[in-house]
């Protein structure tokens, strides 16, 4: 399997890449996309889900993204070591009733030594809010890269 860089252990440079990299990868709300992100036998905890495999993965986004609408997110690095990195992230969509509401997150990635996330855990909040509220607007605009979001 081709290496996916960067790759571990990381720096702060490098870490902040492949932050933004995966932030970017979910902006396209491509499942496929994503999931190339992801060792083949990746394992997850979303909210109350485990998934396990490139597969799983594949279809939890899909099921994902089918009612989470109009999704846009944006991802802030907290820590970095070695092969692991902890980030925060926030993130706006709606139903299909049209009620919108900004999710709130924590994720924790632990990499292979070719570059591809094998792990994966991250505990999520949704807060409703109305659509005057947003502030998340599709993929972040160039300018914007490397900026901190508000904690509210």
């Amino acid at each position: 399997m081709t290496p996916r860089p960067p790759l571990p252990p990381f720096t702060e440079e490098t870490a902040r890449q492949k932050v933004q990299a995966a932030e970017d990868a979910w902006n396209t709300c491509d499942p496929e996309r994503v999931a190339g992100a992801y060792s083949e036998d990746s394992v997850w905890r979303n909210r109350h889900e485990f998934v396990t495999g490139r597969a799983e993965i594949i279809e939890f986004l899909r099921r994902k993204w089918s009612r989470e609408l109009d999704y846009a997110l944006r991802k802030d690095m907290w820590a970095f070591h070695g092969n692991r990195i902890a980030v925060r992230f926030q993130y706006e969509s709606h139903d299909a009733s049209g009620q919108w509401y900004r999710s709130y997150g924590n994720e924790l990635w632990e990499f292979d030594a070719d570059g591809f996330m094998k792990r994966r855990e991250a505990s999520i909040n949704d807060v409703p809010i109305a659509e005057s509220g947003r502030r998340i607007f599709g993929p972040r605009p160039e300018a914007e890269r490397g900026q901190s979001f508000p904690l509210r």
